[in-house]
């Protein structure tokens, strides 16, 4: 009887802040065209960078490994659940993004809390944190045995001030490269210039760089010039451009061993299955042979900040993560509802995602929308 009690009330508080979510259920592909709650429409949400989602070639590996290997991995990493797959889609990891080895985990919330409480074990390391860092990291942080230090977004004075106050004996500067909510960029060239000075580790999330960043979609770290060696410990997803499922940290060959010795989220789940893990290796292959998807989706990110501005909105980034900033819940709400009749799915992201009075509308480009996708996307903002 409490529970229900309590329940009604919090959710009756949820619903009178406009900040009362429903799950929106999709029947077809995340393809920039779908069917959404039964209704057409055109996709301006999806973390499917590079519209890979339906490549056939991709499909087909994971239909192969299906074949081969069955639906399910069958145990932990560390007990009967690592194929020969897992090893296989490590090693192309690692190749992609230039460093000494990778490990895989069965999704980037896992690699972000299991890296960081195993990496930060003692109360004598200190953690700087951006933030807006990504709330994988905030509960990484928390569950580590570090102290955390939160800096102010992406602000290398108030950085450099904290350091010097604090002086840690160790110390982690960990920062989304791109930020998930506002699409900006993390100034890398100058965290990790100044935590070489202070003698401090640092660690990136490259969750949304990857397949979208850099000449040929290595990341944050191809788009700076930097090597990936800058980067002490460098996290990615294979959920978003790469289009399968699962997370990875990349480093060294002893991070990774230890890693996988200590990192409770890896140790304890069973493994990614055989065909998630072949998509994902095939959906890498694939990036790596085809740098021009990486260039039309950077085509339709200035096509799209053009576009914006020409209707008075200025919206630009160089991510494929665009916000539009509208401020108070109920109206951002409203909004994404009236594009929604208009067939445009553009998601409204609210507290506690963000801050509250920061709702926005968060636009997401694939490198399949054409022009004309986004020309009518501006033109429904526009009306509304």
């Amino acid at each position: 009887m409490y529970l229900e009690e309590m329940l009604i009330r919090k959710l009756g508080e949820i619903k009178d802040s406009s900040l009362f979510r429903q799950l929106h259920t999709l029947s077809e592909a995340q393809d920039k065209n779908t069917v959404i709650n039964g209704k057409k429409v055109l996709l301006f949400s999806s973390n499917n960078y590079l519209g890979l989602v339906r490549n056939d070639q991709i499909k087909e590996k994971a239909v192969a490994a299906v074949n081969k290997y069955g639906v399910g991995s069958g145990g932990s990493r560390l007990t009967t659940g690592n194929y020969d797959l897992h090893m296989e889609l490590e090693r192309t990891i690692s190749e992609f993004k230039k460093s000494d080895a990778a490990v895989v985990f069965n999704c980037g919330y896992m690699a972000n809390v299991g890296t960081i409480s195993a990496l930060c074990r003692d109360d004598e390391t200190v953690i700087f944190s951006d933030e807006l860092n990504h709330a994988s990291i905030i509960d990484g942080c928390r569950l580590s045995r570090a102290k955390t230090v939160v800096y102010a977004h992406n602000d290398i004075d108030d950085l450099k001030k904290k350091v010097e106050d604090i002086r840690p004996k160790n110390g982690f500067v960990i920062t989304d490269s791109v930020f998930s909510m506002d699409g900006d960029i993390a100034d890398l060239p100058n965290i990790i210039q100044l935590s070489g000075e202070k003698n401090l580790a640092v660690m990136t999330d490259d969750a949304h760089a990857t397949g979208v960043l850099g000449k040929t979609g290595r990341g944050s770290a191809e788009h700076f010039g930097l090597s990936v060696s800058d980067i002490d410990v460098t996290m990615g997803t294979l959920s978003k451009a790469i289009s399968s499922e699962g997370g990875f940290i990349c480093g060294s060959r002893n991070l990774c061993d230890y890693l996988k010795n200590t990192a409770r989220s890896f140790i304890f789940s069973t493994s990614l299955s055989p065909p998630v893990i072949a998509s994902a290796a095939a959906a890498l292959e694939y990036i790596d042979r085809h740098p021009e998807r990486v260039t039309q989706l950077q085509d339709n990110i200035a096509y799209l900040g053009n576009a914006l501005s020409r209707i008075g909105i200025e919206a630009k980034n160089e991510t494929a993560i665009v916000p539009i900033m509208i401020g108070n819940e109920k109206k951002a709400a409203d909004i994404s509802l009236k594009l929604f009749d208009m067939g445009v799915f553009v998601p409204c992201i609210r507290y506690p995602t963000v801050k509250k009075g920061e709702a926005r509308l968060r636009v997401t480009l694939m490198a399949t929308h054409t022009h004309g996708d986004i020309d009518y996307l501006t033109e429904c903002l526009g009306r509304i």
